[in-house]
């Protein structure tokens, strides 16, 4: 037989045979051993034992599926441990997820850290009022001179992007580049007093309004009011810019509106009470209105654009706005005396908090979670009742009481995402799956005891027919 032939058995063609090395099986090789060697000059390359070779054979003549010539196990196994060999990929997803859970532990250690200084900042506040109003009882005068220092958030936002960034920017370039603010022009006169000028009173107006309700109420009542302004913003989102509905927002809002009567009836509806009341949901809902109208007009608005817009706020104020406090004064609404002695300590101390607050709010929303800073805001409730307790020996009616707490549950329940409610179907389902997995390696467990136990005994289980 020539090596060109090829042998046919059953109708499955093997591979062609050197003439010269073909032996019959059982017959002894010139060497002494059985046909079954290593084959050579155009055979398939073969392991030591052969089982390379006929492993391949029987897989081609039993038609296993998918198999390819020359793709045995032994080359599966080769390629195996090459592949345990470069655990590469494997340490580079274990490097990220590590990294990932890292960044993540940060960002929420980092959002507790600004929850706390958001509330302390915000009951700093909120008492510095309380102080300066003992020496100096002019409201609007303070809300103006704090309003001017909202000139200073761009510079500080600049200074934390030159020592954060390794682009450097000179002052009016970045100025320049923010100014898109206003639109592709840039900063106009028209855009100045067209785009600035509905927030900057709205601003005003809400700081005013939350002064004159301090001079009413406690800082207990006056912040829980406050937080009324997320349910107002629930509100007008879904009228104005058409959110989604949801149940469970309203329900809060209604919450708020509870909250709301049961404060505005603590002390009967009548007196500084109720005067105090509605001019603490006045600012709230002030401050709603802001809220919408910048989510409406500049809501994808970056950092850098959020700071230059209020530093433009700040210049409004002191250009156009400055002219209030000067009629109030001639018009003896508010008389400060001279300028020498006006608390500069308490104010500039109240205008410096209130800088903090807004930077804090703004900043915070970028570096961490959102709802961290809802929160921030918050606690300010029980921080103000803590100091109002222990330093001015406030007593809390339990009206108050309820209703403070009416108030905080129903901004709490304002903070749930909108698909909170699949997120918890899906939490369910998954803790009842776990139960029902646990309960059956439980039986299964129990099951194997059982038939040890019985075939230690010596009974015999006999199967069913």
């Amino acid at each position: 037989m020539s090596s060109a032939e090829s042998v046919v058995e059953s109708g499955i063609g093997l591979e062609p045979l050197d003439g010269k090395n073909t032996l019959l099986p059982g017959k002894a090789t010139p060497t002494g051993g059985t046909g079954r060697g290593p084959l050579v000059n155009g055979g398939p390359k073969v392991t030591a034992n052969g089982l390379h070779d006929i492993e391949d054979r029987i897989l081609r003549i039993t038609g296993y599926y998918g198999y390819n010539p020359g793709y045995s196990s032994h080359r599966r196994e080769d390629g195996l441990e090459s592949h345990a060999e470069t655990p590469g990929s494997e340490t580079s997803a274990e490097s990220q997820s590590y990294q990932t859970c890292t960044s993540t532990v940060l960002k929420v250690l980092g959002g507790l850290l600004m929850v706390l200084c958001i509330s302390s900042s915000w009951v700093g506040t909120t008492q510095v009022v309380k102080l300066t109003f003992q020496s100096f009882s002019c409201p609007f005068f303070i809300s103006w001179f704090s309003s001017n220092w909202n000139i200073l958030f761009f510079p500080i936002y600049y200074s934390g992007h030159v020592v954060t960034t390794r682009e450097k920017q000179t002052p009016i370039q970045k100025f320049r580049e923010c100014s898109k603010l206003f639109g592709e022009e840039g900063m106009t006169l028209k855009h100045f007093v067209k785009r600035t000028a509905p927030f900057s009173i709205l601003w005003t107006l809400t700081n005013y309004l939350y002064l004159m309700a301090l001079k009413k109420l406690t800082a207990t009542d006056v912040s829980a009011l406050y937080c009324c302004h997320k349910a107002f913003v629930f509100l007008l989102s879904w009228i104005v810019l058409k959110d989604r509905f949801m149940g469970v927002r309203i329900v809060a809002a209604i919450m708020a509106i509870t909250g709301i009567v049961m404060m505005a009836y603590a002390d009967g509806f009548h007196g500084d009470s109720f005067v105090g009341v509605a001019l603490a949901v006045g600012s709230a809902s002030t401050s709603a209105l802001y809220k919408v109208l910048f989510k409406m007009f500049l809501g994808s608005a970056n950092l850098g654009e959020v700071a230059h817009f209020l530093s433009t706020m700040g210049f409004f104020n002191l250009i156009f706005i400055s002219c209030v406090p000067l009629i109030l004064y001639f018009t003896k609404v508010e008389q400060w005396g001279s300028l020498s002695s006006l608390p500069w300590g308490y104010m500039c101390g109240l205008a410096g908090l209130w800088l903090v607050f807004n930077i804090l709010v703004h900043v915070g929303v970028v570096l961490t979670y959102p709802i961290l800073i809802s929160i921030g805001t918050l606690l300010s409730v029980p921080g103000n009742a803590a100091v109002d307790v222990l330093k001015h020996e406030v007593i809390f009616s339990m009206v108050r009481l309820a209703a403070t707490c009416i108030i905080c549950l129903g901004f709490l329940l304002l903070l749930l995402p909108e698909e909170w409610d699949s997120v918890t179907l899906r939490f369910l389902a998954t803790i009842a799956d776990k139960k029902s997995e646990d309960h059956g390696e439980e039986l299964t467990e129990s099951s194997i005891h059982t038939r040890s136990r019985s075939r230690a005994n010596g009974a015999v289980s006999l199967p069913l027919a």
